[in-house]
């Protein structure tokens, strides 16, 4: 870990305090962070497809959030802000890392920080100054190679995987990681690593984070579940979701359960908070440049928009929070929250102490796991995604009811919406209500400035006809099918 001197000590204390509280005053947390999983993906929320019964049984003994978005609207961003309690406008990483490119566009798009900062005083570091022992399985995505890994970022247990979901296509990245067994999908995997976690460190407290990389695509799952919702769909005569992605869903439920079942079997069930959310709104499509394909996968609706867009449908996600001794069973709280409000929860939850001279945005949800019509001090919300994604380049700022959205492509666009009476983003309010509008606005630019976030710039080499292609980051060549022919792979980008 790194640290300042001043810290190594505030940490000997912390862990001196902290070895003097009992275990019940120090509750294990497990968090479950889906990828790409949007808001109505599972039944609790309103799909009336995917069966999701653990999930939905988590909500029926805890609290569902029906207002919690995801810090960013693609995975890094959102990781990044989990892990440092910050908005990741204030350490730079804004888009996943290493990011997309669209060299022809109007402006050009900042470059992210490439890795979570190693003096970054993670969730999990913060978390073992009160005694914790801490794990991390599965996607990490907050830099490459081993000096940014999980284990040199507080997680005494790391177990990182790479790759896709089907048997043979994933890889173990962390040595010394049991290896999964032949045929094994993923989901399955990854909650075998966190099961024997469990049973490891049940009798003390302990952090675990599971990432999975379902239900990101590309879409695999095993044929028994595909077949029954092919099935189902022809039945029912529904278009979506996909079969192949509402069977991923499945899986992920059927991960969550087994989790759920080995905390009950280790006897810890009235002494561990179960976090279950995601890092981004959900897919409408699959795009694959390489086969210029355009899939359906999914719906967003109500929602407008989808990850890539600072719209809802790219960064309200489900949160459920399990804690019998702390929450009623069956509530629903619509406060306003989003994933840096993790870091001091968990931080209260352990009754630890936050970092000195590391800025936290998040608040805690305690008062809410208490009474879920509380309110916490906090009216705003802020998104920056200054990048093209499946949307252009803007910043975002909800105020209780109020939400604006301003792209920042030279456009000069704005959206102004009230999500109580329209959810949907359908009714552009700016020109009814531009006082109010213009309020928010300069809101958002006061919050940029402030964290110093990272603004696009005109581009010298815009072209209309070439606006739209995408060009790899790492090569510096087309990535899509469409530009490669057009363009030959020894023509550069800016």
């Amino acid at each position: 870990m790194r640290i300042t001197t001043q810290w190594f000590y505030a940490a000997i204390i912390l862990v001196f305090a902290g070895s003097q509280l009992s275990a019940a005053d120090r509750p294990n947390i497990i968090l479950i962070f889906i990828d790409d999983m949007g808001w109505q993906d599972v039944g609790c929320y309103g799909n009336d497809f995917i069966d999701t019964p653990h999930i939905d049984q988590l909500a029926a003994e805890g609290m569902r959030f029906t207002d919690f978005y995801a810090a960013g609207a693609v995975c890094s961003p959102t990781r990044c802000a989990l892990q440092s309690g910050q908005n990741q406008a204030r350490i730079g990483i804004t888009a996943h890392i290493p990011g997309h490119w669209r060299p022809f566009e109007r402006v050009i798009t900042p470059r992210p920080t490439m890795a979570l900062p190693l003096d970054t005083i993670t969730v999990a570091e913060a978390l073992k100054t009160s005694g914790y022992t801490t794990g991390y399985v599965g996607k990490w995505h907050l830099g490459n190679g081993p000096q940014f890994q999980p284990d040199r970022q507080g997680y005494d247990f790391s177990a990182v995987i790479a790759g896709p979901h089907l048997p043979g296509k994933y890889r173990v990245q962390s040595p010394g990681v049991p290896k999964p067994k032949p045929g094994q999908y993923r989901t399955d995997y990854e909650a075998e690593l966190c099961i024997d976690f469990v049973k490891k460190n049940k009798d003390k407290p302990f952090f675990l984070m599971l990432s999975p990389f379902a239900v990101h695509i590309p879409l695999g799952a095993m044929s028994a579940k595909v077949d029954k919702y092919t099935e189902k769909a022809e039945r029912t005569k529904r278009e979506l979701p996909h079969p192949v992605y509402a069977a991923m869903v499945e899986h992920c439920d059927d991960m969550v359960g087994r989790i759920v079942s080995a905390v009950a079997e280790a006897g810890i069930t009235d002494n561990t908070m179960i976090v279950f959310t995601s890092d981004n709104g959900g897919l409408y499509r699959r795009y694959d440049y390489r086969a210029a394909a355009d899939d359906n996968v999914s719906s967003q609706a109500p929602l407008k928009g989808e990850k890539g867009s600072l719209h809802e449908g790219g960064v309200r996600v489900p949160l459920i929070v399990k804690y019998p001794p702390m929450v009623k069973p069956g509530t629903v709280c619509s406060e306003p929250t989003i994933s840096y409000d993790f870091y001091p929860t968990f931080v209260d939850l352990a009754h630890g102490k936050l970092p000195t001279g590391q800025t936290i945005d998040g608040r805690s949800l305690i008062p809410l796991l208490n009474d879920a019509n509380a309110r916490l001090a906090r009216n705003t919300l802020h998104w920056h995604y200054p990048h093209y994604h499946h949307d252009r380049p803007a910043s975002s700022i909800r105020e209780r009811d109020w939400k604006l959205i301003e792209y920042l492509d030279g456009t000069g666009d704005v959206e102004f919406y009230n999500l109580s009476e329209d959810i949907g983003e359908t009714n552009n309010l700016v020109k009814k209500n531009p006082g109010r509008a213009a309020d928010l606005k300069k809101k958002l630019n006061q919050w940029r400035q402030q964290v110093i976030a990272r603004m696009p710039y005109p581009n010298p080499n815009y072209d209309e006809q070439r606006a739209d292609q995408w060009w790899s980051m790492r090569t510096g060549q087309p990535v899509d099918s469409k530009a490669r022919k057009r363009f030959p792979p020894t023509e550069k980008g800016q």
